[in-house]
């Protein structure tokens, strides 16, 4: 059978090349229309994944989509959910599921994955044979229960007779290098060695980014508070003019701190090392050993796996007791309130060289902070509501690394910021929408940023302020433009607890109560989003409860009605939280 001519007689090629042209063309096609790959291999039909992203401040999310998006250009068929969204009632007939979750506040799931993972842990949850299933779990080894509801998830899948294909991975905040070895495992796992197509999922971002920060300088630096306060809370406005970044409000800052200098030259004046001698640093690169400790690496947070590393290294007796005694709580009164250069004088060690020091510490990481304002008012800029942390520990002061840069060290220094997205915090796309907002201290930074996106847009709705803070004379933060804001229309109602202004404290779930009758209404006739922002482990718990509390006495809803009815809030976006 003579083969059919794809390149013309009168293309510019000899007789040999159009031959070679014509073959090449006619094995293309003949690939495709077999059913073959572009490397003739069979590609077969397309293997199922159901990936499950448990989020509360947008990793998640963004690995989840990352991982969509490589497995769409493979021989796979990747079905992206939210796991707050996603029927549960499917999971026993999936074939092979990913889950992607981080865990925040005291070892809990985040609210998207609250439900899912009430019920997956209950005596509800269905046999799981024949699912096959990987866990990739975000956390923070700072925090006690270091990525708790991935490994829930993950112990609780093998019960229910799922088949682990890949084992967990556990990554903490520098997640990067410990996400591309758990796809890798995966995609191996489920065959991605015989697609058809490469496997890059290389979507990084062009310009600035956490990878590439921009050296963003500060415009504004002043403390809200009033003097005589016990509280130091700055407002910080950053140029963004030049740097082509975007954000919405509900997203967040990330910042680059440096250490303190006094307290890294303490360091090197108690160890055997130059200051001048290069070092490598975490992302490749050298600097001096002294820049390297003030840029590059955490000289603050202690843990119990850094612990147990340094005293390999110390002949302290003490360290090999607690490493011996292996007492959790033990390990956890003796990290809170030291760092590293406590270590370094009451317990030494013995290192080969720097290069061998810089070797067992963490990177520093960038801190990240709600943004408190919106970009439709601020072009070009971007604020934050900073909560300075000073106190003293072990015969020491102490103070938080990103906050006292930020308050102490940062004039004439341009910080290197990158943007962090926030779906899971977002204003209404209705602006008629009535919006509740519960932010007390640094938690009123998003809701500056939602009430002056509602003002640029003129939003019908109604904007309820819960704010609170220890005195109304020195700590009422943003009072003035709250006020104003109050004058003009924007801000409908300004509910106040400042709990050390009288006998009896006062916190903003109190006012919740008070105010209980129209706080119902508001919800529950006029639809409104409820929004809460601030501290995870007690604020947020009590707004909860009293919100639940709200439910029952004013919509005269039972105990496990008004469970429903908040869960019911979750699921359709107008109950979101961000909390830390």
């Amino acid at each position: 059978m003579s083969q059919q001519n794809y390149i013309p007689d009168d293309a510019p090629f000899t007789a040999e090349q159009r031959q070679w042209l014509n073959n090449l063309v006619s094995n293309f096609i003949n690939d495709l229309t077999s059913g073959r790959g572009l490397d003739g291999q069979s590609a077969g039909p397309a293997v199922p994944v159901t990936i499950l992203v448990g989020s509360q401040t947008g990793n998640s999310e963004a690995l989840g989509k990352k991982l969509s998006k490589a497995m769409a250009k493979m021989n796979f068929n990747p079905e992206l959910n939210d796991l707050g969204s996603y029927e549960m009632e499917k999971l026993p007939s999936e074939q092979n599921v990913l889950i992607i979750t981080s865990t925040y506040g005291d070892g809990e799931p985040p609210d998207n994955a609250a439900d899912f993972h009430e019920w997956i842990l209950s005596d509800a949850a269905p046999s799981l044979e024949g699912v096959n299933f990987s866990i990739l779990a975000l956390g923070d080894t700072e925090y006690p229960d270091f990525c708790k509801c991935g490994i829930e998830f993950d112990t609780r899948f093998e019960q229910l007779g799922a088949t682990r294909i890949f084992p967990r991975v556990d990554c903490d905040v520098d997640f990067d290098d410990s996400y591309d070895a758990w796809k890798k495992g995966v995609l191996d796992a489920l065959g991605a060695s015989a697609a058809p197509v490469a496997a890059s999922d290389d979507f990084s971002d062009d310009g600035y980014s956490k990878k590439n920060p921009f050296p963003s300088p500060i415009l504004k630096n002043v403390n809200l508070n009033a003097d005589g306060s016990q509280r130091e809370t700055h407002h910080i406005e950053f140029s963004l003019e030049g740097s082509g970044l975007e954000y919405e409000v509900g997203d967040a800052l990330g910042v680059y701190p440096r250490n303190d200098e006094a307290i890294v030259d303490e360091i090197l004046s108690n160890m055997n090392f130059k200051p001048t001698e290069e070092v490598p640093l975490p992302g490749g690169g050298e600097a001096t050993l002294r820049d390297a400790l003030i840029s590059n690496y955490d000289i603050r947070n202690l843990n119990k796996a850094f612990i147990q590393s340094w005293q390999a290294r110390s002949g302290s007796p003490y360290l090999r007791a607690l490493v011996e005694g292996d007492d959790k709580a033990a390990f956890d009164d003796f990290c809170w309130g030291r760092e590293l250069i406590d270590l370094i004088t009451d317990h030494p060690a013995d290192f080969e060289d720097a290069e061998e020091f810089v070797g067992s510490l963490k990177k520093l990481q960038p801190r990240l902070y709600s943004i408190s304002s919106s970009p439709k008012a601020h072009p070009n800029e971007v604020h934050l509501t900073v909560g300075i942390v000073r106190y003293h520990s072990k015969y020491r002061d102490r103070a938080g690394v990103c906050s006292s840069f930020l308050s102490d060290r940062s004039e004439e220094v341009n910080p290197g910021v990158f943007l962090h997205s926030n779906n899971a915090f977002r204003l209404p796309e209705n602006g008629d929408t009535p919006v509740i907002m519960v932010g007390p201290g640094t938690g009123v930074a998003p809701f500056r940023a939602f009430l002056e996106e509602r003002k640029a847009t003129e939003a019908k709705g109604g904007n309820w302020l819960f704010f609170g803070n220890p005195h109304e004379s020195e700590d009422f933060l943003y009072k003035d433009e709250l006020d104003q804001m109050a004058s003009d229309g924007v801000l409908t109602k300004l509910s106040t607890a400042f709990s050390r202004d009288q006998k009896e404290k006062i916190y903003v779930q109190d006012r919740m109560i008070e105010a209980g009758a129209d706080l119902w209404k508001w919800l529950n006739e006029e639809k409104a989003a409820f929004y809460v922002c601030g501290d995870a482990s007690r604020m947020a718990k009590d707004v909860d409860a009293a919100l639940h509390t709200i439910a029952q006495e004013h919509g005269g809803l039972s105990e496990a009605e008004s469970v429903d009815f908040v869960k019911a809030l979750k699921k359709e976006k107008r109950y979101c939280r961000d909390v830390y």
